[in-house]
């Protein structure tokens, strides 16, 4: 089943009980939100007035009315990764990888690298040349080693490798 309608964006509020997925989704490049209050009255009305998707693994959540609904099957994050990719038809896109603060789910800005000399390690600063900050957390990104080991880990994941 699509639940994708038209062409933008999808946006995504997650449960409590799928945090590690919020997560993952962000770094893939989305706007996941992460809902860690226990009402589904909340929820719903959240997913009604910003148009986001529901990623639960509440059964009586996921039988409710919202913009859409998706109840998440697994308690494994592959898994769990999977069912979203596969399910809501979306396309891995590389250039949006690490584009999004995986805390703060607010979009990272390129910074001067001057500016943040002091608040990142010696070693980095010197083999690093752009860096990235969250307006939000003031959280610095820079493409190290995680992201080549990221891709692999989304090669397996979408059974590339």
């Amino acid at each position: 089943m699509n639940y994708i309608t038209d062409h933008s964006e999808p946006k995504f509020l997650v449960d409590f009980m799928c945090g590690r997925l919020a997560k993952w989704l962000r770094i893939l490049g989305y706007d996941a939100e992460f809902f860690k209050e226990h009402s589904r009255s909340k929820i719903l009305m959240q997913s009604l007035q910003q148009q986001r998707i529901i990623l639960t693994r509440d059964t009586k959540l996921s039988s409710k009315k919202a913009y859409k609904i998706l109840l998440i099957k697994s308690d494994k994050i592959r898994q769990q990764i999977k069912q979203v990719l596969k399910e809501l038809n979306l396309k891995i896109d590389k250039e949006k990888f690490f584009t999004i603060c995986s805390i703060c789910n607010k979009k990272v800005l390129p910074v001067d690298k001057e500016s943040i000399k002091s608040f990142v390690p010696a070693y980095i600063y010197e083999t690093q040349n752009e860096f990235y900050q969250c307006p939000q957390c003031k959280r610095i990104y820079w493409q190290g080693s995680h992201l080549e080991l990221f891709n692999k880990e989304i090669e397996e994941i979408l059974g590339k490798k």
